[in-house]
């Protein structure tokens, strides 16, 4: 599957995190514009459907269903966002430590806590827009352990307003 999430950005289309649920993927995505979405994402799943059958050596239809989008428009969304992509298995098992294994979690850049890069390649793209680049990152790096609906406590200290 690594591979087909490696082959899925191009064309206007960036992967840029996923998360590998049993039934579903969880995705984090930049396009240009919508259709190249809409491209983007049947591409990777005609490329996770197929490496699917090939493990499982069977043939046919993986998907029940289309994808469902919700576009992100604010820093706190695009974190929230992360969080849950990346943290998903945290939402379920509150009791697992660490990265999840089954998401793009080894080749984020922005958790708290700094992470060795993975041996073997990245399989997601650095993102492209100034939201999914740095302005998530107004609200606090991701804690490796912090769970998708959690309270998330900044602990950076606010900024003192200037004295009149």
């Amino acid at each position: 599957m690594r591979g087909a999430f490696a082959a899925a950005s191009r064309n206007g289309f960036r992967l840029l995190h996923y998360s590998v649920q049993s039934d579903h993927l969880h995705l984090v995505v930049e396009a240009d514009e919508p259709t190249r979405l809409s491209r983007g994402v049947q591409g990777l799943a005609i490329r996770v459907a197929r490496a699917i059958n090939r493990v499982l050596r069977r043939h046919g239809r993986v998907w029940d269903e289309r994808f469902h989008a919700h576009t992100l428009r604010r820093p706190r969304e695009v974190r929230n966002a992360l969080v849950y992509v990346l943290n998903n298995c945290k939402k379920h098992l509150r009791a697992v430590a660490g990265l999840d294994p089954c998401s793009s979690a080894a080749w984020f850049d922005g958790w708290r806590t700094t992470i060795p890069a993975p041996a073997h390649g990245a399989s997601v793209v650095a993102a492209h827009t100034w939201l999914a680049r740095v302005g998530w990152r107004r609200h606090g790096l991701l804690e490796i352990d912090e769970a998708p609906g959690e309270r998330h406590r900044r602990s950076v200290p606010p900024r003192s307003s200037p004295r009149s």
